[in-house]
């Protein structure tokens, strides 16, 4: 059994598509198919059900994608150690989040500590977030919701509260605070289901009695401020995102707790280079002083 055979079965194993899966390796079908064959003869058994030109991973290939999966994280985390020992100074920072409005600060503060290390950000759902993080593919995930899991250590770093924020001259924007029932007839920008500040937000709502009218859904959280702004619907915002140049009032929600727990999360398993902890100290410093200020 070859590593490239464990590497291609994979791919296909996840997309459940061969020609998706020739692309995305960059190899030709013809020989993503035989290495597929190849692998199966090895093993003795067939790893997918092929329906005409469909593949489905049976339960053979199902059990064997977690032993696979496990080998090649094991291989990846021992070249991430040499090359953590070999070259400390650089690398490339894997990052993945649902709560992104503290992260510029974030990294602001961490790049004046390591200016040599590159960052790769990606902003997901919770659901896509969770399956790079099983999968051990990125160093942390800054999340909201917390995810608990078997493999996933989890640090809650900042308790967030959600407010109201609405336009300069909206008929709530003399007010201080509001209540959730007051904002049943309004328009709102948010964004889509699936990230854990909406889903919250909506559950939130549902037990006040009603159901947000979103005229706007994104997956951009920083673009919510402009559209608030340009007077195309009010937003819940998290406290951590307000901006003061904005021409934007920010109202405490009245009769309901409405706050966002962020968490820091990593894969238990996943080799913590020291440019990592370096990245972790400084996310917990950054919430904790963030903390004292509102306190």
């Amino acid at each position: 059994m070859e590593l490239l055979q464990l590497q291609y079965f994979v791919a296909v194993a996840r997309l459940e598509h061969m020609t998706e899966a020739a692309r995305s390796l960059h190899v030709t079908q013809s020989s993503l198919s035989k290495t597929i064959q190849r692998l199966e003869e090895d093993i003795g058994v067939p790893l997918f059900d092929r329906i005409g030109r469909k593949l489905r991973l049976n339960e053979f290939g199902s059990r064997f994608l977690r032993r696979a999966e496990r080998a090649l994280f094991e291989l990846e985390q021992g070249k991430q150690e040499i090359s953590d020992l070999s070259s400390p100074e650089h690398g490339t920072l894997e990052l993945a989040v649902t709560a992104a409005s503290a992260l510029p600060n974030i990294l602001r503060e961490f790049r004046k500590k390591r200016p040599n290390i590159q960052f790769h950000v990606q902003m997901l759902t919770t659901q896509e977030m969770v399956t790079l993080l099983h999968r051990g593919e990125v160093d942390f995930c800054l999340s909201s919701p917390p995810v608990q899991g078997d493999d996933i250590e989890c640090k809650i770093v900042c308790i967030d509260p959600i407010l109201i924020a609405v336009p300069i001259g909206h008929r709530l924007a003399d007010r201080t605070s509001v209540s959730l029932t007051e904002l049943r007839d309004e328009w709102f920008v948010g964004v889509k289901r699936g990230y854990g500040t909406r889903d919250l937000v909506d559950s939130v709502c549902n037990t006040a009695g009603f159901v947000p009218n979103y005229v706007y859904e994104g997956d951009e959280p920083a673009r919510l401020s402009a559209l608030v702004e340009a007077e195309i619907g009010i937003a819940f915002i998290p406290s951590t995102a307000r901006n003061s140049r904005e021409r934007i009032k920010y109202l405490q929600i009245e009769d309901h707790e409405l706050v966002r727990e962020i968490a820091l999360l990593w894969h238990k398993s996943r080799y913590i280079t020291r440019v990592a902890v370096e990245f972790r100290e400084v996310v917990v410093e950054y919430f904790g002083a963030l903390y004292e200020q509102t306190n």
